[in-house]
């Protein structure tokens, strides 16, 4: 039988993480291990966690720092995959899966390896708002022939990339394309990852798994929308695909990127001192490029 370790990072949201694990204990198809990262929460995180009592096994990581949600999701799936599970599904503590969501996940992931061969590298879920509607900023990147699998019977969609909100990871993926990058912090880490994953093969969003993303507002992000409160978030997004574009796709894109963020700041009349400021962090993903952490060897 398939063995999952589930992997949930948390930073200073106890409530919401209380429904997250007991979302995790109701799933139709349990867990072999939840690991929970606290990225160092200041809100009784670590208290609640040291006296919890789950009906799925628990592993508790506390970081000493807070390390972002790049460096708790790289910290969980080391983790997941050194506890030898086959599979490590990721999410955040504002993420609460339906009952059947990892069985559909794992059902949806052999179907599309039967199908498309052994190199599919994730099945991720349909994310909904706490609505009921479909969560603008977690919609995954499908391919060109996106249905390949719908036509073949199967409800699932090939992607190419997607958001950390309920992730399913083969152990093999893991060993073979390594961690997402630690020193991202935040922002980009999970597209940057994912596209890592699909170079050879595309992943699939598996339409019958579906989570709740209980985040603020339903809306999608993009850099027109800064302002001095969010300015922190975009320096670290504007960095980081700046540093994936010129090391991973080339100066070309480097620069086309270059040219959105200035068309972006233009057209949502960002301040010129914040322009300024994340126009540096363009500048910075030139010397930015951290290396491919692995967990160790392995085999499929």
């Amino acid at each position: 039988m398939v063995s999952v370790a589930a992997v949930v990072v948390t930073f200073n949201r106890l409530e919401k993480l209380k429904t997250v694990i007991s979302s995790i204990e109701a799933q139709t198809l349990s867990v072999a291990t939840l690991f929970v990262i606290d990225n160092a929460s200041t809100d009784g995180t670590a208290d609640y966690l040291a006296s919890l009592a789950t009906r799925v096994p628990l592993e508790v990581v506390t970081m000493t720092e807070n390390s972002g949600g790049a460096g708790g999701f790289a910290e969980g799936m080391l983790r997941g995959y050194a506890s030898g599970a086959d599979h490590v599904w990721i999410m955040d503590d504002d993420c609460y899966p339906e009952p059947r969501a990892l069985e559909a996940l794992v059902a949806g992931f052999d179907g599309a390896v039967a199908e498309l061969g052994g190199d599919v590298p994730f099945a991720c879920s349909v994310v909904k708002f706490t609505d009921g509607n479909i969560c603008e900023m977690n919609n995954p990147l499908p391919t060109w022939d996106w249905a390949r699998l719908i036509v073949k019977g199967q409800n699932s969609v090939m992607v190419e990339a997607c958001s950390f909100v309920s992730v399913l990871i083969p152990r093999w993926a893991i060993a073979e394309y390594g961690l997402p990058y630690r020193d991202y912090f935040i922002w980009f880490d999970d597209r940057e990852y994912t596209l890592r994953l699909t170079r050879r093969c595309p992943g699939v969003q598996v339409m019958d798994s579906v989570v709740v993303h209980d985040m603020g507002d339903n809306r999608g992000v993009n850099f027109s929308m800064v302002d001095q409160k969010s300015l922190w978030k975009f320096s670290y997004g504007v960095r980081n695909e700046a540093s994936y574009q010129l090391h991973h796709r080339g100066l070309p894109y480097f620069l086309e990127f270059g040219a959105r963020l200035f068309v972006s700041f233009h057209r949502g009349r960002v301040p010129l001192r914040l322009r300024a400021t994340l126009m540096g962090r363009w500048f910075a993903g030139i010397r930015f490029n951290p290396p491919i952490e692995y967990p160790g060897a392995a085999s499929r």
